[in-house]
């Protein structure tokens, strides 16, 4: 059975992944003949992803830069992502079919017994996989305080205890520099960075980042700059990151070891030049003591099997 029209064309133009429905009803009938096209979708995503990673890489920031000027790149990559991997493209498509069994015809010896339910097993790992890259990062956003603290409160836990510091306090912090999660430094696209701390990439970072407009405090005046900031995978690995950062770093010796002391902890993390603003620290022990933390936590507390670990 031949690939439905629809589904044909909008494998062929941009990225569609809604193409997936129809090769889905396809595979039902005859997944063999479905694996080439979503062998291809799979290549033209992750063709997409390279070109992403080669861009951000670049230092960027040009006289021309805008972000109507990136929206237009991003679309010009996707549909150049599609172009590319027509044909025998970058060998991408065909090596997914030999490993999953529908390259050719000198393979249909081994491949024409296999059960129908065999091949829509393998076509439904290539689709997982193709959706997998396409997410790219994950898209986190908490409705308010209680959801904040609920999804972010095990990472805290965990950084907390690296810094010897209260849960409040590092939940407060992040808290400060995403107004509750729902401000993050976001790529281009749309996707947010998960940087939960406003953790900036310097020459030392190697990971993701996305440059981004920032309002920095310059002799104690507000002034609008653009800065690089890093970009994680998920909200664990800005935790993880930013804990190491603390913890290994001695500017920050002083904002250690605090346990529920949360002015000694926003103290110390000014003393070490974590941000310009002259109110940093107060700002975070605000949050840190505002009914909307004690609410969350005190939610938290009656669905946690440890009554005291989030106080």
């Amino acid at each position: 059975m031949a690939i439905s029209g629809d589904a044909a064309k909008s494998l062929n133009t941009w990225t569609d992944l809604s193409g997936f429905g129809a090769l889905r009803q396809t595979a039902q009938s005859d997944a063999k003949s479905a694996l080439p096209a979503v062998a291809k979708q799979f290549e033209s995503i992750f063709t997409q992803m390279m070109l992403k990673s080669m861009r951000e890489a670049s230092p960027g920031d040009g006289l021309g830069d805008s972000e109507a000027g990136n929206a237009w790149r991003d679309m010009f990559d996707q549909q150049l992502s599609v172009n590319l991997s027509q044909g025998n493209g970058l060998g991408i498509a065909q090596m997914l079919m030999r490993q999953l069994g529908g390259a050719s015809s000198s393979s249909s010896g081994a491949a024409g017994g296999a059960k129908t339910d065999d091949w829509q097993q393998r076509l439904g790992t290539v689709v997982h996989a193709a959706k997998s890259v396409g997410a790219d990062v994950v898209k986190w956003l908490p409705q308010d305080a209680q959801t904040f603290v609920k999804e972010l409160a095990p990472y805290a836990q965990k950084a907390a205890e690296k810094l010897g510091v209260s849960v409040r306090a590092v939940l407060a912090q992040a808290a400060l520099e995403t107004q509750w999660g729902k401000h993050m430094p976001s790529h281009s696209n749309g996707d947010t960075s998960n940087n939960l701390f406003g953790m900036k990439a310097g020459s030392s970072w190697d990971g993701q980042k996305v440059s981004v407009p920032t309002l920095e405090f310059e002799d104690g005046v507000a002034v609008h700059r653009r800065a690089q900031f890093r970009s994680y995978n998920n909200p664990g690995e800005s935790f993880n990151d930013y804990a190491q950062l603390i913890a290994d770093n001695p500017r920050y010796a002083k904002a250690l070891n605090h346990g529920e002391d949360v002015v000694g902890f926003a103290r110390g993390l000014v003393s070490g030049g974590y941000a310009t603003d002259p109110s940093y620290a107060q700002k975070i022990v605000a949050i840190a003591n505002s009914p909307a933390m004690k609410e969350a936590l005190a939610a938290l507390k009656n669905v946690s099997a440890q009554p005291n670990s989030f106080e």
